[in-house]
């Protein structure tokens, strides 16, 4: 598992390889990633936007950004929770991911928050550092 803090919003990772969904002599190997977002702060925060970059073992970036996640804008109040589980392919056996989710104050206030960096390392793959 992986996790940052920023601005008394957690945030935790916890990839998972999905072996059923790849296709290693294809060159397709895809992972999902469960992610809870907790607000431990006192006020009322959204989730607006996200942005991911995503590498592979190759050293190809590819970004992705949007609205919400998994087509939600949620609402945290303090000590609330978000969970989620989304999932990404590659065209390498290993890579990592980082990212952002851009929140929002009750006050109209933005400000980003930090996805820690995860790995996403297929069983087969040789142990390398990401």
């Amino acid at each position: 598992m992986y996790t940052e803090t920023t601005r008394e919003i957690r945030v935790t990772v916890e990839p998972a390889y999905l072996e059923e969904q790849s296709s290693p002599a294809e060159n397709r190997f895809v992972w999902a990633y469960h992610v809870r977002i907790e607000n431990l702060g006192r006020a009322t925060v959204q989730l607006r936007s996200r942005h991911w970059q995503i590498t592979d073992a190759n050293g190809r970036l590819q970004e992705v950004r949007g609205a919400g996640v998994v087509g939600e804008q949620p609402v945290l109040k303090p000590g609330e929770a978000f969970e989620y589980t989304s999932g990404t392919p590659l065209g390498t056996s290993s890579g990592i991911m980082v990212g952002s989710y851009q929140m929002e104050s009750g006050d109209g206030e933005r400000f980003d928050i930090r996805v820690p960096a995860f790995s996403l390392d297929s069983p087969g793959a040789r142990a390398r550092l990401n």
